[in-house]
């Protein structure tokens, strides 16, 4: 191979430095391009998720797992209800109600108000059926305040053992006799401020008996009550005294007994603690908590209680209108 000349080995080098320079130029613009890229993803990550993050950035088609379709459910109030919105929501409701359950009524057996305030205190923690299969040996043994006021407390706790909490209980229906013949002649006072008096009688219990007993207005806060209030969104408190206040403010005081007959119904026949029969439910279309338990009618109906599903009520002796809509009383302690 010959030598090349001065001229020729100077222009090489020109067109190295050129090719060097362009190589230089070329990797620092990739890297500027890739910087930028890394932003967008960062930005976009946040935002999106880190698959769609580098869709985002580079510009490129990434597939997206496709998630299970959302069930359809009923349309649930606007999470800022109005004051009369909330209003004319929660009436309605109760139209609803008073129209599904129009023979509502308290489900404990009872003659006169002591049988009732009697009942109702041993109510606590356990259920109304239980009551009214226990009271009628209690009732026939100590049909006064003044039989029970006296009376042997072991032969009670026998009578109440089914009940649960017997002891407690006897303790506190033999009190409250002891304080209806001391203090009230033997009679139930119709009166709030003197039922509160009595032992294990609170609020609850004294508008039963004022309700019930004495057609004098009153809103029962049992387990039942509370839950669908919240459920309705009615209010959010959690203190009994303060849902009762709450609740009362939305209707008239001359619908709270029956308002709360009705939600009580409701609350043991299809809106359960546990699994609500939303799908058999008349006020679905009113409720926010649609969708909590089961949504397929079928499904729903079999979950039903009491008269809706066909099985007997919780008293033995229930009003004649009960029994003319199709209600079937309660079966006897010790009845197979």
């Amino acid at each position: 191979m010959g030598e090349q000349g001065p001229g020729g080995d100077k222009k090489t080098g020109k067109t190295a430095k050129k090719v060097t320079g362009k190589r230089a130029a070329a990797k620092k613009a990739v890297t500027a391009e890739r910087t930028v890229v890394a932003k967008k993803a960062v930005v976009a990550k946040k935002a999106l998720g880190t698959r769609k993050a580098e869709a985002v950035a580079t510009g490129k088609r990434v597939a997206v797992k496709k998630t299970a379709p959302v069930k359809k459910v009923a349309v649930k109030p606007p999470a800022q209800e109005s004051r009369t919105a909330l209003v004319r929501r929660a009436r309605r409701i109760n139209r609803e109600l008073a129209e599904v359950y129009p023979y509502a009524h308290p489900e404990l057996d009872f003659e006169n108000p002591f049988q009732l305030l009697v009942a109702t205190v041993l109510s606590a923690q356990t259920t109304d059926l239980r009551v009214n299969q226990t009271t009628p040996a209690l009732f026939a043994k100590y049909p006064t305040p003044e039989d029970l006021a006296a009376a042997n407390p072991e032969e009670v706790e026998e009578i109440l053992r089914p009940c649960g909490f017997f002891r407690a209980k006897t303790r506190s229906v033999i009190g409250l006799s002891k304080a209806l013949t001391e203090d009230f002649g033997g009679e139930v006072p119709g009166r709030l401020e003197d039922l509160v008096k009595l032992p294990g009688v609170g609020r609850k219990t004294a508008f039963v008996v004022l309700g019930n007993a004495y057609g004098r207005p009153g809103i029962t806060v049992d387990t039942h009550f509370q839950r669908l209030v919240r459920r309705w969104r009615w209010t959010e408190e959690t203190d009994p005294d303060k849902i009762e206040a709450a609740v009362g403010a939305l209707f008239p005081k001359s619908e709270w007994t029956d308002l709360s007959h009705h939600v009580i119904w409701h609350g043991r026949r299809i809106c359960h603690a546990r699994k609500p029969a939303c799908g058999a439910c008349p006020i679905a279309p009113l409720c926010p908590a649609y969708g909590e338990g089961e949504t397929d009618p079928e499904k729903a109906k079999k979950l039903l209680k009491y008269e809706k599903g066909g099985f007997p009520g919780q008293r033995l002796k229930p009003p004649q209108a009960y029994l003319d809509a199709g209600g079937r009383p309660a079966p006897p302690l010790g009845a197979a």
